[in-house]
């Protein structure tokens, strides 16, 4: 009988250890540290400790994500009622600068709409090339990465030079009509893989005030 016939063997029989429970104190295996041999009911003990400890830490994280994602939705959601509360394009276009800086930390923001007339001499009106419109109306959800090379990475001006990741957020609910797009100094901030679900619902928000507005 080899090592895999005893545990076809206990597997099969799993009554074997209420028939024999002495067994459980006369066999000993080594502690799973190191050091002494211990009896087999400890080494479960030991084991089951451990299972209790990695359930913790995983509960704590799920906390921890819970606590962030309701943080975020509350930015969210004082982003979307200072949007409903602006007067007028200009208002609305100062509440969303506001709240990307101040709640959500994004320290460059660039904003252009096209096929509306925004108020004169507002830089979210200015000319946008129609490769950039044909890649806006091909986004069918936020898009995040680095900024090298990027399309839009001049929207950002002098400040390009420092932006090192970057979300773009299309406007539009049917038709685009503008881009909304993130800029962050840290190359981590918006990467490929991320979850956009808040960046969908910020797009939604600004898409709703800016085109009740314009």
């Amino acid at each position: 009988m080899n090592a895999d016939d005893v545990a076809h063997f206990l597997k099969v029989n799993p009554g074997f250890f209420d028939q024999h429970p002495g067994l459980l104190e006369a066999i000993y295996v080594p502690h799973p540290h190191g050091g002494r041999a211990i009896p087999l009911s400890e080494r479960q003990l030991v084991t089951l400790r451990e299972k209790c400890k990695l359930l913790e830490s995983k509960l704590f994280e799920l906390i921890r994500y819970g606590e962030d994602n309701d943080a975020i939705s509350e930015k969210v959601h004082r982003l979307s009622m200072a949007l409903l509360g602006a007067r007028d394009f200009a208002g609305a276009v100062r509440a969303l600068y506001f709240h990307l800086r101040e709640d959500f930390s994004v320290p460059h923001v660039a904003l252009r709409v096209w096929g509306k007339s925004p108020p004169d001499a507002a830089p979210e009106g200015a000319p946008v090339s129609d490769a950039q419109r044909a890649r806006v109306e091909s986004m069918v959800a936020p898009q995040c990465g680095p900024v090298a090379n990027d399309a839009f990475g001049d929207w950002f001006g002098d400040a390009r030079e420092h932006v090192r990741s970057f979300a773009l957020v299309p406007l539009g609910a049917t038709a685009r009509f503008g881009l909304l797009a993130l800029g962050s100094e840290d190359a981590k901030r918006f990467y490929p893989e991320m979850g956009t679900l808040y960046l969908r619902r910020i797009g939604e928000s600004v898409t709703a005030a800016l085109a009740a507005r314009l």
